[in-house]
C-alpha cells in the first residue's frame, strides 16, 4: 500500500510518501527566507510559493521513493485546519492528482497528521494522552480509541510556539522564533529572571501564553540579559507543558502520552519528557514540523482500520476541530 500525503496548512510545501506503514520519501520545501522579513507567515504569499513548488516537490518525492505515479495506491492531504489559500492550494493539487491517476482520494485532518508523525514506526495502540505543541496549536487530547479525540485542555491566548516567536521578536532574533531562543538559551541561566509559570495551581488542563511576552518586554526594559531571559522564558513554557501532562496522566490513569508539533523538537522538552514516570513517543525531528509523510502515515492508518476514502467534492476546513473529518 502506497500513500502519497501533501501538506500545505501554512508555509511549508511537504509532499511524503509512505510504503506499509514506513516513510520512503518526505520532501518540505520551506518558506522561512521568505516570510522572516515579515515576521510571520504572509497567507498570499504562502499560497503562491505552495502553487510554484508542489511539482517539483511531488517529482522530487516519488524519484526518492524510487516509484512513479502509477506506483501510488492512495493520494491524501491536508484539509484542516490550517490557513484557508495554502490549504486549498494543497487540497486541489491532490484532488487533481487522483482524478487524473482514477487513484483514491482522502481528506486528512492536520492534528490527526502530526500525532501519527510521532507514532511512525511504532505499533502503540490507545488509550493514550496527546499534547500538540506547535506555532498554531497547543492542545492536550485524551485519546481513548483510535479516532476519538476528547479535548481536555487548550491555550486561553497564543499557542506554545507563537509565544516563542513573539518573544523571539522581542529580543530581536530571527524567525521562526523557537529555535533562535532555544540557541541563545544555552548561553543563559535559567533562573535568572523571575517569570511566573502561567495557570500554575489552577484546575483543568488549559494553557496561557500571552501574558510571558508581556512580561518579556517589562524584563527586557529592566535590562534584564536576553540570553537569561531566554532561557529562562523556555523554562517557564516546558514547566507549563509538563504541568498539564502530569496531571493529566494522573487524573486519567494513563501511562503513554504521545508529544507532536514544531515545539516537540525543543530539546529542553525532550529531556523534561525522559524524566517523566510515562511511555513517551516523539517524531523524528524530520516530522516534528510540517510535512507530507505525516499526512501519509495518517492515511495509510486510516485505510489498514477500513477506511476508504473522501470524495473529490471534499472542501477545505479552516478551523476543523480533530475528531471531525480525520
Amino acid at each position: 500500500m502506497v500513500v502519497l500525503g501533501i501538506e500545505t496548512s501554512c508555509d511549508d510545501t511537504g509532499v511524503g510518501i509512505v510504503a506499509d506503514g514506513e516513510v520512503v520519501a518526505n520532501k518540505v520545501i520551506s518558506q522561512t527566507l521568505l516570510h522572516a522579513r515579515y515576521g510571520g507567515v504572509v497567507p498570499e504569499l504562502a499560497s503562491r510559493e505552495h502553487a510554484a513548488a508542489l511539482d517539483r516537490a511531488t517529482e522530487e518525492a516519488l524519484i526518492e521513493a524510487g516509484i512513479t505515479v502509477a506506483d501510488i495506491d492512495l493520494v491524501a492531504a491536508t484539509r484542516g485546519p490550517g490557513l484557508v489559500g495554502p490549504l486549498l492550494v494543497g487540497l486541489t493539487y491532490a484532488k487533481g492528482l487522483a482524478w487524473g491517476t482514477d487513484k483514491p482520494f482522502m481528506g486528512i485532518h492536520h492534528l490527526e497528521g502530526h500525532i501519527h508523525g510521532a507514532l511512525a514506526g511504532s505499533e502503540v495502540e490507545p488509550p493514550f494522552l496527546v499534547l500538540i505543541a506547535s506555532g498554531g496549536h497547543t492542545h492536550l487530547y485524551d485519546v481513548p480509541a483510535w479516532g476519538e479525540y476528547r479535548l481536555l485542555g487548550a491555550t486561553r491566548d497564543d499557542a506554545a510556539g507563537e509565544a516563542f516567536d513573539k518573544v523571539a521578536r522581542t529580543l530581536g532574533l530571527g524567525y521562526p522564533g523557537g529555535p533562535e531562543i532555544e540557541k541563545l538559551a544555552l548561553q543563559g541561566d535559567e533562573l535568572a529572571v523571575p517569570f511566573t509559570v502561567p495557570m500554575k495551581g489552577r484546575e483543568g488542563y488549559d494553557f496561557s501564553f500571552s501574558g510571558l511576552k508581556t512580561a518579556a518586554i517589562r524584563f527586557v526594559e529592566k535590562g534584564y540579559d536576553p540570553q537569561d531571559i531566554a532561557a529562562s522564558f523556555q523554562r517557564v513554557v516546558v514547566a507549563s507543558l509538563i504541568s498539564a501532562i502530569e496531571r493529566a496522566a494522573r487524573d486519567l490513569g494513563r501511562k503513554t502520552v504521545v508529544v507532536a508539533g514544531g515545539v516537540s523538537a525543543n530539546q529542553v522538552l525532550r529531556r523534561a519528557l525522559s524524566q517523566l514516570d510515562l511511555q513517551v513517543f516523539l517524531p523524528s525531528l524530520e516530522l516534528a514540523s510540517d510535512n507530507g509523510a505525516m499526512i501519509a502515515l495518517a492515511a495509510w492508518h486510516r485505510w489498514r482500520l477500513g477506511e476508504r476514502g473522501d470524495g473529490l467534492d471534499i472542501g477545505v476546513e479552516p478551523y476543523l476541530p480533530l475528531g471531525e473529518g480525520g
